[in-house]
């Protein structure tokens, strides 16, 4: 699993400092910035990013949208415009490029990481059939965002106590006893997160190993909560927890 390198295109440098400084927090790598269309360029055919963050507005004649047209003629990689601009006009131009996602600023962290994930997996899956095996490193990361209502809510992987499928919806138990139901198979949840900490013990359920502190024949009690073992389960958990058999 590969670092997902964003490239950065924005003429405004504290405005891009702060792109830049979100994109660290939020675990990924990245090049740039570019502050015109030849930079912009230049930095697609050196450092070729995966993914491009591209204001409309640049230093020089030629704007976001014309490095839009050559991205698309040239790298096939996905890319988002942000912009402070709105009005019919430019919509219209930057409707003919076909952007993966359009941010107005000002914009806030959640909305620039739900943005990059839905633009990169929808552009990857369109192109090959097939979820992208390049993504961002969670093992640089200890946080999830999923969204709660109208919210994108931050995390952290230790806060989960265990989650609970229903078909397309996943139940995310936390140890505030607050549930946040997330539209998601159980699997595709799991891929987002720790894999080394979270095990599945029943086709429904999954459980945060630090989080188990009784197991009985037919239930593990994870911080006072009573979760199923399923019978095709129960062998691959006690290996994992390196316990016998005895139950």
């Amino acid at each position: 699993m590969t670092l997902l390198k964003i490239g950065v295109v924005e003429d405004e440098l504290v405005i891009a400092r702060t792109i830049l400084g979100t994109l660290d927090e939020l675990g990924y790598s990245h090049c740039g910035p570019a502050i015109s269309y030849t930079e912009a360029l230049e930095m697609l055919g050196d450092n070729k990013p995966d993914l491009l963050l591209l204001d409309i507005q640049l230093s020089g004649k030629k704007d976001g949208i014309d490095v839009a047209q050559k991205v698309n003629e040239l790298y096939q990689i996905p890319f988002i415009f942000l912009t402070a601009n709105s009005d019919p006009e430019t919509i219209d131009r930057a409707k003919k490029v076909k952007p993966h996602a359009y941010i107005v600023k000002p914009f806030s962290k959640e909305e620039l990481f739900a943005a990059i994930e839905i633009a990169f997996s929808n552009f990857s899956e369109n192109r090959t059939g097939t979820k992208p095996e390049v993504t961002t490193s969670w093992r640089s990361r200890d946080f999830i965002f999923v969204k709660d209502g109208y919210v994108f809510r931050k995390i952290f992987f230790n806060e989960i106590v265990y989650l609970e499928s229903d078909a397309n919806y996943v139940t995310v138990h936390l140890e505030s006893e607050k549930k946040v139901v997330v539209r998601s198979t159980i699997n595709d949840f799991i891929g987002q997160v720790d894999r080394q900490i979270f095990v599945r013990v029943h086709r429904s359920y999954s459980v945060n190993i630090n989080k188990i502190e009784d197991i009985f024949p037919t239930e593990i009690s994870v911080r006072g909560f009573r979760v199923p073992i399923g019978k095709s389960y129960k062998e691959m958990l006690f290996r994992i927890l390196g316990i016998g058999d005895s139950l």
